[in-house]
């Protein structure tokens, strides 16, 4: 059997990720035993990282090990990487990759759910990382975001102190350590809604150039679609020319065939950043054209029109207000409500509600319902969630994709032979009650009506945002699209209209502000 040295830095984490290594060099027949090594990353703890000189602070040390032979396998956190090796060295394999979204820790004293993030006004929120401090503001303007260093468990601890309200992690690395986090509220931030570092959740395991013979064993333990989507994001980041210290999240995720990429990128830590989601076959020049996106000089739309109010301080008004677009926002539609008295019976033994929209949650708690105690509740997407949260509860599901059939899918799995309370548009599509499986019980309950509004005036926006196909019906009665203007469509049904219509249109990944902040940058 073949022996080797695996070089290591002495955090729990990093001694995870060794021994995790070392366990797969065993399954193909290499027995490895451990050298700690100190980075300069481990010795300086009072400075936050973009301060520290250069790049590669959490590797450097390990690195030259390698080439200078006394280690023959160096592992690391691949995001902790620079983009290009060091002469000499390469990147050998790349296991499968761990969740990749963030973890909110925040301390029970400082919940309040009816927030975004389930964060009191004005949380104090640890965080060294300039990305996570970009779009956490980008989220919630309110939050004062401190420096945080040390390693997991260190972090931790300073959240029990009370040194903070709440704290942010990579997921990945919580659940590598198996961590009881119990005492805190904890709040997963999808990757759709806070992008991650290029490769976070990716190990990277470097050897030598030279030992080809370790390098084809290693072919071995590599994950390729992993290695395909970090080469993207890694791809990404070299262009920016962006070491660990720059507001630049990318996520790159293979699905059914296709690579969608997320990417934020902000020019300071208190900046807006600039949100792009591309969807595409071939990771042949994606970075170039992702990177293409964010240039300064690139030609913006001028207006945007959307067909529904949009608030002062929205995040889709932010987004575009930093490049000087207008917005012209208007809903098409009426909605008034249908029922005035809840019948205790719609309410009786129900195990979930589903909310398809923000107005079915308005609607419905307008009727004072006096809910049982274990109920759950599922939303379309995070729009609906936010509103939710207005009345004190959190989704227990919530859609991420603009694939409202994706959607429906993923919650019918979630809920086969329990009973499902639907709130509801009295003309509906019941897209999700369709996808329900024959032991599923629904609960069916129009609550509120749509009436299109008569007489509309056409737009000379740049670009048209639908957000239901009653607001398209409305807009088209009387209307056409003139040259040049482009189309967004919210969610599956409402480009289905533009598809029998013969008009193209963007379908945003998700159906939110963020959703619609990306697909206004794209086009």
């Amino acid at each position: 059997m073949k022996k080797v040295i695996i070089g290591t830095r002495g955090s729990d984490l990093a001694l995870w990720q060794a021994n995790y290594t070392k366990d797969k060099l065993a399954s193909i027949g290499i027995i490895a035993e451990l050298k700690i090594i100190k980075t300069q990353g481990d010795k300086i703890l009072n400075l936050r990282l973009d301060k520290l000189e250069g790049k590669g602070f959490f590797t450097k040390e390990l690195e030259e090990e390698l080439l200078g032979g006394t280690i023959d396998i160096a592992v690391h956190s691949h995001k902790d990487l620079p983009t290009i090796n060091p002469p000499g060295l390469i990147i050998a394999a790349v296991p499968e990759r761990e969740d990749p979204s963030e973890l909110l820790l925040i301390l029970k004293d400082c919940v309040d759910v009816t927030q975004k993030l389930s964060l009191k006004t004005g949380a104090i929120v640890g965080t060294s990382s300039n990305r996570r401090k970009a779009q956490m503001l980008a989220l919630r303007p309110d939050l004062d975001i401190q420096d945080l260093r040390g390693n997991v468990p260190t972090r931790i601890q300073k959240l029990r102190n009370e040194d903070y309200d709440a704290i942010l992690l990579a997921k990945a690395g919580a659940n590598r350590l198996n961590i009881d986090l119990s005492e805190f509220q904890i709040e997963v931030i999808a990757t759709t809604e806070l992008v991650p570092a290029p490769s976070q959740g990716a190990l990277a395991i470097q050897i030598r150039e030279t030992d080809t013979e370790l390098l084809n064993l290693l072919k071995q333990i590599n994950h390729t679609q992993t290695a395909e989507e970090i080469a993207v994001e890694r791809k990404v980041l070299n262009l920016f020319e962006g070491g660990c210290h720059m507001p630049l999240g990318c996520y790159c995720k293979k699905e059914n065939g296709l690579f969608e990429v997320w990417t934020s990128k902000a020019e300071t830590d208190e900046d807006f950043p600039d949100r792009l989601f591309l969807r595409t076959s071939t990771t042949e020049g994606l970075a170039e054209k992702i990177v293409a996106k964010f240039a300064a000089e690139r030609k913006k739309p001028a207006t945007v029109f959307i067909s529904r109010e949009v608030g002062e301080n929205s995040y889709f008004r932010k987004a575009l207000a930093k490049h000087n677009i207008e917005i012209e926002g208007r809903s098409l539609i009426k909605t008034f409500p249908i029922v005035h008295i809840l019948d205790p019976f719609y309410i009786k033994n129900i195990n979930w509600i589903f909310f398809s929209s923000r107005n079915a949650v308005e609607y419905f708690f307008k009727l004072k319902p006096a809910l049982p105690k274990k109920i759950k509740f599922g939303v379309v997407g995070r729009g609906s969630e936010d509103s939710l949260r207005k009345f004190g509860f959190q989704a227990d599901f919530v859609g991420e994709n603009g694939d409202i059939e994706e959607v429906a899918q993923e919650f019918a799995n979630l809920v086969e032979a329990q009973t499902v309370l639907f709130p509801r548009a009295e003309d509906s599509l019941l897209t999700i009650q369709k996808s329900l499986n024959q032991n599923t019980k629904i609960v069916d309950l129009p609550i509120y009506e749509t009436v299109i509004e008569e007489n509309i005036d056409r737009t000379a926006a740049d670009v048209l945002i639908f957000t239901s196909p009653s607001n398209v019906d409305a807009y088209f009665e009387a209307n056409l699209l003139e040259p040049g203007q482009r189309v967004i469509a919210i969610g599956n049904s409402t480009g289905k209209k533009f598809d029998e219509m013969g008009v193209s249109y963007v379908l945003p990944y998700s159906p939110d502000e963020i959703g619609l902040a990306e697909a206004v940058f794209g086009i």
